[in-house]
C-alpha cells in the first residue's frame, strides 16, 4: 500500500517526485496510457527495473483450461486471459559502457508527470553513471486518441557533467517478455508464458516489424515502429532483427551543451481474421499517417481531442483538492478505457494492468456507462453494440442452462463464460438487466433511436425472455426469482436478491413498452401480444421480499432471520474475508461484500418511500464490510440521499482515492475502473442528487460540510446542462443548444423549466437535523474520513 501521500496533489496533473521501488508496480498502473484499443502500463523507458511489464490490445487473448475438482454440466470449459504483446515501448540508452538502470549510480533527479489535460506522461531522469558519468534525460509519450492504432514517443538525452560524451539508445520491439510469477490472489490474472509464436520479421533502416499468432486463439497481431533522429552531433543510426524482437541502435558523441532527440513511433494492429500481407499493411499505413502529423501534430491532436472532453465532462470541487484531483484522474482513466475502444469490451481494469485476466463485468454497464453516457455518449454507444455482438453466445449459454433468452456472462473479453466459480459467475444473472438499463439511460440521454430500433429491441426481448423464464409465479400470483447471486457475492444462491428483482422489473417493463415502439421489428423477433402481457404481469408482480416486524427491506428472500456475523471477532487482517473464510460461512450469515440493496436503493430509487430508504440504510450500514471497490461509491451516494453527507464524504474519498493511495493493495494489477467511475457518481449522483428514473433528470444537491461548491456537466439529447451547486443554492444553465431548446428537469421534487442561455437559481432545502448516528462493523468505518482540518 501507499501509506503516505505518492503524489502531490494537483488539479490537473498527478506527479511523481521520487522513483519508490517499493511501490513501482503501483505507479504502473497509476501512470498507465490508453486510448480503450491499446494500453501501455507505465513502464520506465528502460524496461528494468520494472513491476510488471505491459502493453495491450483491446480483446487480444488467449484461452486456457478452467479446471475444476469435481466438473458439472455446463460449467464453463476455459478461459479467456488478456495477453502482454510485443512490447515497444522499450529505449534503453548506454552512457558511454554503462546502460542506464536506476539501480545502479546514483538518481540524482526523478520525476514523472501524467498530464490530464495534454494525455500524456512525461519523464525527466538527472542520473549519474557508477563510473561518474552525468546525464539528463527526459521522455513524452502519448497514446493517440485521434489515430487509434498508434503511440508516439519523444526522447531526449544531452550530458550534464560539461564533458563530451558517447551515447547509444537501442529502441526495440520485444515479444514474449517474461513476467513476474504469479500472486495467489485469485482476483490477479493467470500469467501466460511465452504465449506469441513468431510469423514475421522486417527491419527497415530506422524501425522493423514483428507479427506473431497466439497458440490457441489464433489471434495475430503486429507491431511496427519507426524512429527521427535529430542531434547537432554526427550519428549513426542501423536496426536489426530476430524473430521475437527488433532493435533500431541509434549512436553519436554529444558535446556539452547538445542534445540528441529521437522520436519513436509505435503501430498496433490485431484480428482473427485478416491475413498476415493485411496486418502488416495495416500497421505500415498508421505509421505513415503518424509520421506525417509528426510529433508536434500528435501532440496537439491530443490536446483538442481532450479540450473537448474536459469542455463537457469535467467536474470542479471546491473544498477538497484531493477528491478534486481524484475525479479528473478517474474521469482520465475512464475515458482511456472507452475512447477508442470500438464495439469491444471496456474492462474492469481498462487495458491499465493484467488483473481479472482482462475480463468485463457487469459494472461496465452499472458504474463505467452511467458516467460515459453523460460524459462521452459515443463510447457507450460501442460499448452497447459490443454487448449486442455477443447475443448469440449469451442465447446459447441460456439454452445449455435450461433458458429462454440471453444469459450474459459474469466475466469475459469476446463473449463466453469465463467464470469457474458458478455461484459468483452463472448465478449472477443480474448482469443482463444492466445492460438493459444501460440501453435505456442511453437512449434517453441522447435520443438515439435508431440504436434502440437496430439492437436495442433485440437486447430488451433476450433479456426479459431470460427473466420470464428464470423466473415464476407462486400460487397467489406473485413473480419470483429463485437460486440467484446478486452484487453481493457473500450471499450467493438465494431467492429473490431485491436488486436482481427490481432491475429485472424495469428490464421487463422496458422490453414490453419497446415492443409497442416497433411492432414490425418484435414480429421478427416473434414476439407475441401475448409474450410481451406476459412480461408487464411479471413486473407487476414481482415479489420484493420485505420484513415487517424490523421495518427494512431483505437483500434477499430471509436475509433479516440469517446469523449475525461477529464483527468484534474479526480481525482487522482478516478482510478481504474471501480470502480468509469459507465461502460456506460467508454465504449463511449476515455479512455484505458490497453495497447490494444500497445498490438498488440507488438505480432504483423510484421503488422506495424516502423512510425506507433511510431505515435500510442504517440497517445495512452496519453489515456491509466493503471487501469490493464498488462498495464505497455507492454507499456515498446514498448516505447523501438520506441525509449523511460528511460520511458520504468519506465514502467519496475512499472510492476516489483507491487507487492513487492503494487502498486495497492490488492497484499494481491495474487501477479499478468502476471506483473511478463512483468518484463521479459519488459526486453527481450523490451530492449532486442526480437520477433518471422515469425519463426525466431530477436533482437533489445538497453538500458536505467539506464542500464549498460543486460543478458539473451533463450532456442531455444534444444539449449541454451545467449544474453549479452552493450550500443554498443551485443554478442551472443550458449551453450548446438552439436558441428555443429547453430542459424540464426537477430540483428536490420540484419541476424546473431551464432554457439556453437563461441560468435558473433556485434554493436548496436545509439539510435534516434528526437523523439518528450511522453505525459501521467495527473497524470497517471509512478509509480515508473526511479530515477534520481542511488544509
Amino acid at each position: 500500500m501507499i501509506r503516505e501521500r505518492a503524489y502531490p496533489v494537483e488539479p490537473w496533473h498527478v506527479r511523481e517526485t521520487r522513483l519508490d521501488m517499493d511501490v513501482i508496480a503501483q505507479s504502473e498502473s497509476v501512470f498507465a496510457l490508453s486510448n480503450g484499443h491499446i494500453g501501455l502500463r507505465g513502464n520506465l523507458d528502460e524496461g528494468e527495473p520494472h513491476g510488471l511489464p505491459g502493453t495491450y490490445l483491446n480483446s487480444f487473448y488467449e484461452l486456457r483450461p478452467l479446471p475444476y475438482a469435481e466438473a458439472g454440466f455446463g460449467f464453463p470449459e476455459s478461459g479467456q486471459t488478456i495477453v502482454n504483446v510485443t512490447n515497444g515501448k522499450l529505449i534503453r540508452l548506454m552512457v558511454d559502457d554503462e546502460p542506464l538502470d536506476v539501480r545502479y549510480g546514483e538518481v540524482l533527479g526523478h520525476e514523472r508527470i501524467l498530464d490530464m489535460r495534454a494525455g500524456t506522461l512525461h519523464r525527466s531522469l538527472h542520473w549519474r553513471s557508477p563510473a561518474g558519468r552525468e546525464v539528463r534525460m527526459t521522455s513524452t509519450r502519448l497514446v493517440s486518441f485521434r489515430q487509434r492504432s498508434v503511440a508516439a514517443f519523444r526522447y531526449e538525452v544531452e550530458p550534464a557533467d560539461g564533458k563530451p560524451l558517447r551515447l547509444i539508445i537501442q529502441s526495440e520491439l520485444v515479444a514474449n517478455e517474461t513476467l513476474p510469477p504469479q500472486s495467489r490472489d485469485p482476483r490477479v490474472a493467470a500469467v501466460l508464458e511465452s504465449p506469441l509464436q513468431a510469423e514475421e520479421e522486417l527491419t527497415t533502416p530506422a524501425g522493423g516489424l514483428l507479427i506473431h499468432q497466439t497458440k490457441v486463439s489464433g489471434l495475430r497481431v503486429a507491431a511496427a515502429m519507426d524512429h527521427e533522429v535529430s542531434s547537432p552531433a554526427r550519428t549513426s543510426v542501423g536496426s536489426e532483427g530476430y524473430e521475437d524482437w527488433v532493435r533500431t541502435t541509434v549512436a553519436c558523441v554529444l558535446e556539452p551543451g547538445q542534445k540528441l532527440q529521437v522520436v519513436k513511433y509505435l503501430t498496433y494492429g490485431w484480428s482473427s481474421r485478416r491475413s498476415l500481407p493485411a496486418l502488416r499493411d495495416q500497421v505500415g499505413a498508421a505509421l505513415a499517417a503518424a509520421k506525417l502529423d509528426g510529433w508536434d501534430g500528435l501532440v496537439r491532436e491530443q490536446r483538442e481531442y481532450l479540450d473537448e472532453f474536459w469542455d463537457a465532462a469535467d467536474v470542479v470541487v471546491d473544498g477538497d483538492p484531493e477528491v478534486q484531483q481524484a475525479v479528473r484522474f478517474g474521469l482520465f482513466h475512464v475515458l482511456q478505457a472507452g475512447a477508442r475502444a470500438e464495439r469491444r469490451p471496456i474492462s474492469a481494469k481498462g487495458l491499465t494492468g493484467p488483473g481479472y485476466d482482462g475480463h468485463a463485468f457487469w459494472d461496465t454497464e452499472m458504474f463505467v456507462l452511467p458516467v460515459l453516457t453523460y460524459t462521452h455518449p459515443a463510447a457507450v454507444r460501442d460499448a452497447l453494440q459490443w454487448r449486442f455482438s455477443t447475443l448469440e453466445q449469451a442465447r446459447e449459454r441460456a439454452r445449455t442452462l435450461n433458458l429462454a433468452g440471453a444469459a450474459f456472462p459474469w466475466r469475459t473479453i469476446e463473449g463466453p463464460e469465463s467464470s469457474g466459480y458458478w455461484p459468483a459467475g452463472t448465478a449472477a444473472f443480474h448482469v443482463a438487466a444492466g445492460i438493459a438499463d444501460a440501453l435505456r439511460r442511453y437512449v434517453l440521454a441522447t435520443g438515439d433511436r435508431e440504436l434502440e430500433r437496430e439492437i436495442g429491441l433485440e437486447l430488451l426481448v433476450e433479456t426479459a425472455r431470460l427473466w420470464r423464464s428464470l423466473g415464476h409465479h407462486d400460487r397467489a400470483g406473485n413473480f419470483h426469482i429463485d437460486g440467484v447471486t446478486g452484487p453481493d457475492e457473500y450471499t450467493a444462491v438465494k431467492n429473490d436478491n431485491i436488486y436482481t428483482n427490481l432491475m429485472a422489473q424495469r428490464n421487463l417493463r422496458a422490453a414490453a413498452e419497446a415492443v409497442m415502439r416497433y411492432r414490425d421489428e418484435a414480429f421478427h423477433l416473434r414476439v407475441t401480444d401475448e409474450e410481451a402481457a406476459a412480461w408487464r404481469d411479471a413486473a407487476a408482480a414481482m415479489h420484493i421480499p420485505y420484513d415487517q416486524e424490523l421495518h427494512v427491506h431483505q437483500q434477499v428472500e430471509g436475509f433479516t432471520r440469517l446469523q449475525e456475523w461477529n464483527f468484534e471477532q474479526t480481525p482487522p487482517d482478516r478482510y478481504p474475508m474471501l480470502l480468509h473464510y469459507p465461502y460456506f460461512d460467508l454465504y449463511r450469515k449476515q455479512v455484505i461484500k458490497q453495497a447490494d440493496l444500497v445498490l438498488a436503493m440507488h438505480w432504483r430509487g423510484d421503488a422506495f418511500t424516502t423512510e425506507e430508504k433511510l431505515r435500510n440504510f442504517l440497517y445495512y450500514e452496519r453489515r456491509t464490510v466493503r471487501d469490493s471497490s464498488l462498495s464505497a461509491c455507492t454507499q456515498a451516494v446514498l448516505a447523501a440521499e438520506v441525509g449523511y453527507a460528511d460520511l458520504a464524504h468519506s465514502y467519496l474519498r475512499e472510492g476516489a482515492l483507491l487507487d492513487l493511495h492503494d487502498l486495497n493493495d492490488n492497484t499494481r494489477d491495474g487501477v479499478h475502473m468502476a471506483s473511478l467511475a463512483g468518484a463521479w457518481l459519488a459526486l453527481v449522483a450523490g451530492f449532486g442528487g442526480l437520477r433518471d428514473h422515469d425519463g426525466t433528470l431530477s436533482f437533489a444537491p445538497s453538500l458536505s460540510s467539506r464542500l464549498n461548491a460543486l460543478s458539473f456537466s451533463l450532456q442531455w439529447c444534444g444539449m449541454r446542462l451545467r449544474v453549479d451547486i452552493r450550500s443554498h443554492e443551485t443554478t442551472y444553465a443550458l449551453h450548446h443548444a438552439d436558441p428555443d431548446a429547453l430542459i424540464e428537469l426537477r430540483h428536490h421534487g420540484k419541476p424546473v423549466r431551464v432554457v439556453c442561455d437563461e441560468p435558473v437559481t433556485v434554493p436548496n432545502p436545509p439539510p435534516r437535523t434528526d437523523l439518528p448516528i450511522p453505525e459501521q462493523a467495527p473497524g470497517r468505518a471509512p478509509l480515508l474520513r473526511l479530515p477534520d482540518n481542511p488544509a
